[in-house]
């Protein structure tokens, strides 16, 4: 069975180098409609808009913080490229992972050795490579006719691309989007404010039936007059500027609305019951979202504090760990960097800190260096 490992050395003792033979695959492409999401949901609704810009704006705002201070990441953290800040490429990271489930970052060299500069590409744009054992060993960004390959090291499993994504049950390649989740929702959401735009283009009036009876025996309009009516109403009673306009009908003709009223179908409240479950996908409280009829925390600071507990933060230092594991260990002579979220830099934080403060303020049984240490702060050495 090992026969071929023996062969590796030679008859004088000599030993052979092993040399690793690596091949790219065909690319898989996702058989999602990213711009499906980014279009229906991101630009079309209101409440997708808002969930996405609060926790991409978030989780960007939480510090990262490098260790040690003078490493050279925490510089290219800083400013990733020139025309971007810190905080404007983990803003457009966070926000296609909330609309596509998937976002990658490329990390460009100019010597191909440690990386200078970061960017975000976009994941419509970008399709997985696997391999022969299912992982994935490559990417392919496509815009047009021009494609570009991405090559993971296949000795030192080094990549160019970081694809964060998030958790998919039924896909191997790529994550699964918040978006995707609340797809049905958006559309109720959407279909709601069609229905309540078409509605005030129509004078405000529900949809009705001009009835034609007349006395002279006639049991219908000639084509004649069947043109010139139609012609009369869109002219005359459709639209918002034709709002309140009186109807004037000859003989024969009778108006019998054929729908219910907007009271009746309640439109309102089931376009509010759609945004509560956008909402809920994303992880946003509703209450932060200004959607009556949500008293789940009982006022806007809990909620705020929810959020950032429960969404923002945990991607916040899902990330961090991702960049840390990616490209923590490409400068050998500055040595492998920890990258996490100052937490004590937080702003939404501030409240649990002064809660924890005035704790331990009042629990005479600990020592000062006790009260220290569960605040997080080294205690200093005392001088002997």
């Amino acid at each position: 069975m090992f026969d071929w490992i023996r062969k590796l050395r030679a008859p004088n003792g000599a030993e052979r180098k092993l040399m690793a033979w690596h091949a790219i695959g065909h690319p898989v492409w996702s058989p999602r409609e990213t711009s499906a999401f980014a279009r229906e949901g991101y630009a079309r609704n209101a409440v997708a808009y808002r969930c996405v810009r609060m926790i991409a704006e978030a989780a960007a705002s939480a510090p990262l913080k490098v260790g040690p201070e003078d490493h050279p990441l925490a510089r290219l953290l800083a400013r990733p490229n020139p025309e971007q800040t810190g905080i404007e490429l983990m803003e457009a990271f966070y926000g296609h992972l909330q609309v596509a489930g998937n976002a990658y970052l490329e990390a460009a060299s100019i010597d191909e050795s440690v990386p200078s500069e970061l960017y975000v590409l976009r994941p419509d744009r970008m399709s997985v490579v696997p391999g022969a054992d299912g992982w994935p060993v490559g990417w392919e960004h496509r815009v047009g006719a021009h494609v570009r390959r991405f090559e993971r090291d296949p000795i030192s499993n080094d990549a160019p691309i970081l694809h964060l994504k998030i958790f998919n049950p039924i896909d191997d390649w790529y994550g699964l989007s918040p978006m995707e989740a609340a797809a049905f929702s958006i559309d109720i959401h959407n279909a709601g404010g069609a229905w309540n735009k078409a509605l005030i283009d129509n004078a405000a009036r529900p949809s009705g039936a001009l009835v034609f009876s007349s006395s002279g025996g006639a049991d219908r309009l000639s084509e004649e007059q069947f043109a010139r009516l139609k012609l009369e109403l869109q002219d005359m009673h459709a639209g918002a500027a034709n709002a309140g306009r009186p109807m004037l009908l000859e003989g024969g003709l009778e108006w019998r609305p054929m729908s219910l009223s907007p009271s009746d179908m309640d439109f309102i409240e089931a376009r509010h019951a759609a945004a509560r479950d956008i909402a809920l996908a994303f992880g946003v409280p509703p209450m932060l979202l200004g959607i009556p009829g949500d008293n789940t925390y009982s006022n806007y600071r809990e909620a705020n504090l929810a959020f950032w507990r429960q969404t923002a933060l945990p991607l916040a230092q899902k990330a961090a760990r991702g960049i840390e594991a990616w490209i923590g260990d490409r400068w050998p002579q500055a040595g492998p960097a920890s990258v996490s979220i100052d937490m004590e830099a937080a702003p939404a934080l501030a409240i649990e800190r002064e809660a924890l403060w005035a704790r331990l303020a009042g629990a005479d049984f600990l020592s000062e260096s006790e009260k220290r240490a569960m605040a997080g702060i080294d205690a200093p050495e005392r001088a002997r």
